[in-house]
């Protein structure tokens, strides 16, 4: 029986044009970090942070995973951006929220899942701080409160595609893979949630299969076909 609904965001709960988010995403950086590097070497930089943090081995957060690579780049005094980088985001982040849009069918799902009782939570890829993956929910039109958890460069120490993070938010949140369905847009990154034992549902709105995998192999539609999946699998609260 399936107690437990986590969902990816960008793509999934979000609309997004990927590319036009990273490059509105990187401008807006590059702009408020000007005084101190070159946008061009920040934004290497930052790629080279994202990248310790999809190799974390959970031996530290991705956050403290990300600014050691960051300082290794810049030197240990560039640990003092951390509060330029986290007045970015608050301020500065939303600049980019015109390269995303909103399916209304989202809102109605969530809102009629947790009125049956669905534990739901934001299984995002923990590659920002939790201020910038609760502004792109409120972007998707959702209350963060309505999930149990959203994964974030603090509280998490492995990043999708690694089965290791399933099995991390798996154990946060008090929940079993086998009452678990993941649902997500990403063949590989969401899918993977399957080798921990998870039910998993691709939704093909905004697919990305970069592998060209046979997606056949995955239960997968609209929003409207996982609607149609969750009914006829009988899962339920």
């Amino acid at each position: 029986m399936i107690t437990t609904i986590l969902f990816d965001l960008d793509g999934t709960l979000l609309p997004m044009d990927q590319d036009r988010f990273t490059k509105a995403y990187f401008a807006n950086l590059g702009k408020a970090m000007a005084s101190r590097h070159d946008p061009a070497e920040l934004i290497d930089a930052v790629w080279a942070g994202t990248k310790a943090m999809i190799k974390n081995d959970g031996a530290v957060t991705n956050e403290t995973a990300f600014w050691k690579k960051y300082a290794e780049i810049f030197g240990e005094e560039a640990r003092a951006e951390e509060p330029a980088f986290a007045n970015f985001y608050e301020h500065h982040f939303a600049d980019a929220k015109g390269s995303c849009g909103q399916n209304p069918l989202i809102p109605e799902l969530i809102r009629d899942l947790k009125a049956a009782g669905y534990k739901l939570m934001v299984a995002t890829n923990p590659l920002f701080p939790m201020t910038a993956q609760v502004q792109r929910i409120t972007w998707a039109g959702l209350d963060p409160n309505d999930f149990v958890r959203i994964t974030s460069y603090e509280n998490s120490s492995f990043c999708k595609p690694n089965p290791k993070y399933y099995s991390e938010i798996l154990s946060a949140i008090g929940s079993q893979p086998d009452e678990t369905l993941m649902v997500g847009n990403d063949v590989r990154d969401d899918m993977a949630a399957k080798a921990v034992g998870a039910e998993v549902f691709l939704l093909t709105d905004g697919l990305i299969n970069s592998e060209h995998a046979d997606i056949s192999l995955y239960p997968h539609g609209d929003v409207p076909a996982l609607r149609d999946f969750i009914s006829a699998s009988r899962i339920s609260a």
